[in-house]
């Protein structure tokens, strides 16, 4: 399948447009069957981004006992919570022996919600060191943070600190808000050459019913690769979910800003709710 290719930032390396994410079926514990498969079909749809966290139950070491050779053929990505240097360090080892890899391509400080976090970043014992650590020890190639509670600190996390890339929720819903992470934070990563990837494509899949604008998920994947985005990471449920998304981003045409502002429009009226992920009180435009 030809899906749409883009580069890893200003200068990375080719990636694809969609990407694996790390959740749905692979956010689990003993569905090494189900998780292998939905693996082996994003493979053999072109998928190349890949993406876990070690939060996310099994995630990692299912794709450690699919990858095998294959290893080499994907850009691959996992994320640690730990705020400490050396509890972030234990995580990338945990990580990268359930990955069976020696190396990750990227690796993210996971969900940055509070500027009291950005401030420890400046000890020397905090998590910032162990991804700058990690890097020139080559243990990762790039390292990023993602976030989906605050852009207002999401924003101040990235111009403060350097990162190579950030994770950051694109759709309908939260492109009606005012304080949309697409406006305030991808502008101040693009300035910095850092790789915007883009997550919640689907808002837990709420966009989808008619009763919040019945968006479809092609429209969702349409509407997020519009965006001045390198990617977006979809988790999935089965294989049927795989092929219905690799098809959807291998057909979509860009959408004109006045096509995506008809999307926002459609669920403008549930916005707040639909992004569920966030910190309260985001407005509507």
């Amino acid at each position: 399948m030809n899906l749409p290719l883009g580069t890893f930032g200003r200068d990375g390396p080719p990636i694809t447009r969609l990407g694996l994410g790390g959740e749905g079926i692979l956010r689990t514990f003993g569905r090494e069957a189900e998780a292998g498969a939905v693996i082996a079909e994003a493979l053999a749809a072109g998928m190349t981004y890949l993406e876990s966290a070690r939060a996310y139950a099994g995630s990692e070491a299912y794709y450690g006992a699919s990858l095998g050779s294959r290893r080499s053929d994907v850009f691959l990505a996992s994320k640690a919570h730990d705020r400490s240097r050396r509890g972030a360090l234990a995580m990338l080892e945990t990580t990268l022996r359930s990955m069976r890899t020696d190396a990750l391509d990227l690796w993210q400080l996971h969900d940055v919600r509070d500027y009291s976090e950005i401030d420890d970043w400046e000890h020397p014992e905090g998590a910032y060191a162990a991804f700058v650590e990690a890097r020139e020890r080559g243990l990762v190639r790039y390292i990023g943070l993602t976030g989906h509670h605050d852009p207002a600190v999401l924003r101040a996390a990235l111009e403060r600190f350097a990162f190579d890339a950030v994770l950051l929720p694109i759709n309908p819903a939260e492109g009606s808000l005012d304080d949309a992470f697409e406006r305030t934070v991808v502008p101040a990563a693009r300035a910095r050459g850092m790789a915007v990837i883009g997550m919640k494509v689907f808002a837990r899949g709420l966009l989808f019913d008619p009763r919040a604008g019945g968006i479809t998920p092609a429209e969702a994947v349409a509407y997020a690769l519009s965006a001045d985005i390198d990617a977006i990471v979809l988790g999935c449920d089965d294989t049927a979910q795989v092929a219905e998304n690799a098809t959807a981003a291998a057909g979509f045409t860009p959408l004109d800003p006045t096509a995506r502002a008809a999307l926002e429009t459609r669920v403008a009226s549930v916005a707040g709710a639909l992004a569920y992920y966030r910190a309260p009180a985001s407005s509507v435009r």
